[in-house]
């Protein structure tokens, strides 16, 4: 079984890397292969609306997404990290989501089991984790595990013990899902 963590905050060493790669963790201990991978450093431009994925299923855009597809794809679980930037995802996290149009309509990620963190430096948390939960929904995926957690300057999640610890339980709760989810 394998799990992606996906951070999607420009900022380098930030709260929410921290957070993602502390639910990795938890996923890592429960007996899941896992992998970090940072939309952030990748080059991905956003969707054109061209359209032509409603007839290929495939993206034409040719950028760094492609990479991600394919770990999207191989992965069992697809935990998906964002601080907070005006009640939503960050923009990153947002191109990479409205980039997976193509596996909208042939359910590409049906049955695989999403997981979120979320990091805020004070609102904003609820709105965020929501709009997750409903594009996993949206993706015919179950949630399996999800984190939110407060923190301002760089580094202060680690003093935000509760989600620190929700973190490790997020990741083991999407090996369980995953597990519950296989016949």
């Amino acid at each position: 079984m394998k799990i992606i963590g996906i951070i999607g905050s420009p900022r380098n060493n930030s709260n929410t890397e921290i957070l993602v790669k502390k639910a990795m963790e938890g996923a890592g201990e429960a007996g899941a292969e896992i992998e970090i991978i940072d939309i952030t450093q990748q080059s991905i431009n956003p969707c054109n609306g061209c359209a032509l994925c409603l007839d290929t299923s495939e993206c034409v855009i040719s950028d760094d997404m492609h990479y991600t597809y394919a770990k999207l794809l191989e992965a069992d679980g697809i935990l998906i990290g964002t601080p907070v930037y005006f009640w939503n995802v960050s923009s990153q996290v947002k191109i990479m989501i409205d980039r997976t149009y193509p596996f909208m309509w042939n359910r590409k990620l049906r049955g695989k089991v999403g997981g979120i963190a979320v990091v805020a430096r004070r609102a904003g948390c609820g709105n965020t984790y929501s709009f997750l939960v409903d594009y996993f929904t949206l993706m015919r995926m179950t949630i399996g595990g999800g984190v939110i957690g407060y923190a301002d300057q760089p580094g202060d999640i680690t003093k935000d013990t509760e989600a620190m610890t929700q973190a490790k339980a997020a990741g083991r709760a999407m090996v369980k899902a995953i597990e519950k989810a296989k016949p």
